[in-house]
């Protein structure tokens, strides 16, 4: 991971999702967060790196029905990842088979992924929660093998992601994953500085606004001191 891509990182989880979303809605980016079905294995899991783009959906035919395709092959989908990003995989809707597995698991955190955001499933969930350093968001868990069933088309391009408020999230090679317990957001590339510097503002203000709160100060007199609550 880049210098600067580990400083972004370690900004983002000392935040949490409610206060970065709170800012892009004032930003007039009201429509970054994903299906809230898509959720942590473990509660205690996050994510925050760069996307890596993984374009897959529903796909009855054999591999040797499939023309070349030379960006997949040899397990093309891991060369291009790298140190800090988050794979995020577009599902197109297939909602039955685990497209992603432990072993994909272990191969992306080998090739420095830090997460994985599948707007579908996953199979081996145990085996996935035990791989260290790797924060994995899934729609659903599947014992159900995706071959003959769902495929991986394409990588490292703009991909639709079901979001919360409106039917697709876009997310671009590059864009800023953040993902807790209570959701996970795109944060568009270009918007990144200023999303990270006002919700870090936020939450110092949110820091006192619970101290004094938890004093007993009344919600009244602190909602008018700092506007917020």
């Amino acid at each position: 991971m880049t210098t600067a891509h580990a400083d972004v990182a370690k900004r983002l989880t000392s935040l949490y999702t409610a206060v970065v979303y709170d800012i892009m809605d004032e930003m007039g980016l009201p429509n970054q967060c994903l299906d809230l079905g898509i959720a942590p294995l473990d509660r205690s899991m996050q994510v925050a790196g760069p996307a890596y783009t993984v374009m897959a959906g529903p796909d009855m035919r054999e591999r040797d029905e499939l023309p070349p395709n030379t960006k997949l092959a040899d397990f093309g989908v891991f060369t291009q990842m790298y140190d800090g990003c988050v794979v995020v995989v577009g599902a197109s809707g297939e909602r039955r088979s685990g497209i992603w597995g432990e072993l994909m698991s272990n191969a992306s955190r080998a090739r420095g992924a830090t997460g994985v955001v599948i707007d579908g499933g996953i199979r081996d969930g145990k085996l996935v929660r035990e791989i260290d350093g790797l924060g994995v968001f899934a729609r659903y868990t599947s014992p159900i093998e995706s071959l003959r069933r769902s495929r991986i088309h394409d990588i490292q391009v703009p991909i639709s992601m079901t979001g919360s408020l409106t039917s697709q999230v876009r997310v671009e090679p590059g864009d800023w994953i953040f993902g807790d317990e209570d959701g996970v957001l795109v944060i568009p590339a270009d918007a990144l500085d200023e999303v990270l510097a006002k919700s870090e503002e936020a939450k110092d203000i949110e820091d006192k606004v619970r101290e004094e709160v938890q004093a007993g100060v009344p919600v009244i007199d602190v909602y008018n001191k700092y506007g917020r609550l």
